[in-house]
């Protein structure tokens, strides 16, 4: 049995043990054991190399070099890396090896949450996104800062909400991409912010197969 660790917490305002237990239980459904914790300290009194898949889900907050070390380092070693929204792409802010790993940072929201967006399907052959259709969002519309070396699978046309941005025209901004790092295989997905967003179906289905493909 292929074994998961997700680490939630941080900023409330995601809903970060709810979504866990989402997440959670999409990883069950597919025959995973799961660990859930909610402190950091686990990732350096575990040995994160026994984890197939781990899904960080932890808004801002700091991490301790002792902790993020053994991250980036099972991760090298083969370990998946998979994760949504605020809880993978604005986690930790002020550790750029972090952000490294993960491909790209979020860095705004024009208009805030209830921006209707849509989600542009870039490669729908692909086994992440494969028969999959674009469709409509409304939440947070994120704008990231991104690693060149991602490939990406879907994008959101920018802008929609007014902003000072506007003046440099449309943009297409990835929403869900992949890289390596390493041995492991990184996974990302800029929807979910609260759990209701998290569990529309075409989120449950992009973190489903995101999770299973970054996964040893």
């Amino acid at each position: 049995m292929k074994k998961a660790l997700i680490f939630q917490g941080g900023w409330e305002g995601h809903e970060p043990k709810e979504v866990a237990d989402i997440l959670g239980g999409i990883l069950e459904e597919e025959g995973f054991e799961v660990n859930i914790t909610d402190t950091l300290t686990t990732l350096q009194e575990d040995d994160l190399t026994q984890y197939d898949l781990i899904v960080p889900n932890w808004t801002q907050g700091t991490i301790e070099k002792e902790q993020l070390q053994p991250l980036l380092d099972a991760v090298a070693q083969g370990t998946g890396l998979a994760g949504l929204h605020g809880g993978m792409g604005d986690s930790f802010r002020w550790e750029v090896d972090y952000q490294f790993m993960v491909g790209g940072q979020w860095v705004a929201h024009p208009g805030n949450d209830g921006v209707s967006y849509q989600v542009h399907i870039v490669d729908p052959d692909h086994p992440l996104t494969e028969g999959m259709e674009d469709f409509t969002v409304v939440s947070e519309q994120y704008y990231m800062h991104v690693d060149p070396a991602v490939k990406v699978h879907a994008t959101t046309r920018f802008p929609v909400a007014e902003g000072p941005y506007q003046t440099n025209g449309e943009v297409d901004m990835p929403v869900v991409w992949t890289k390596k790092w390493g041995e492991g295989k990184v996974y990302y997905c800029g929807l979910g912010h609260v759990a209701e967003i998290v569990r529309m179906p075409e989120v449950m289905k992009l973190m489903r197969n995101g999770m299973t493909w970054a996964s040893r």
